[in-house]
């Protein structure tokens, strides 16, 4: 499930504050609603990881479109 954060970041990355925002809200709900009964610290620690494995998507985005807008400059 680790992966799907990291393509969610990729996709929406041109976006990456409202992508990690909500991030940080939908992936400890849909960890809860599929683990069953969690802890109040397991969610904490379930944003965290979705948060820091998104932003890992999002960073390789914005690398990309560092590299594409350097090469399209004179």
């Amino acid at each position: 499930m680790i992966p799907s954060m990291i393509v969610v970041g990729l996709v929406f990355g041109r976006w990456w504050r409202t992508t990690l925002i909500s991030v940080a809200v939908l992936w400890p709900a849909l960890v809860a609603w599929t683990a069953g009964p969690v802890t109040v610290g397991q969610v904490i620690g379930a944003s965290l990881l979705g948060v820091a494995n998104a932003a890992v998507g999002v960073l390789v985005h914005q690398a990309v479109l560092w590299v594409i807008r350097r090469r399209r400059q004179p």
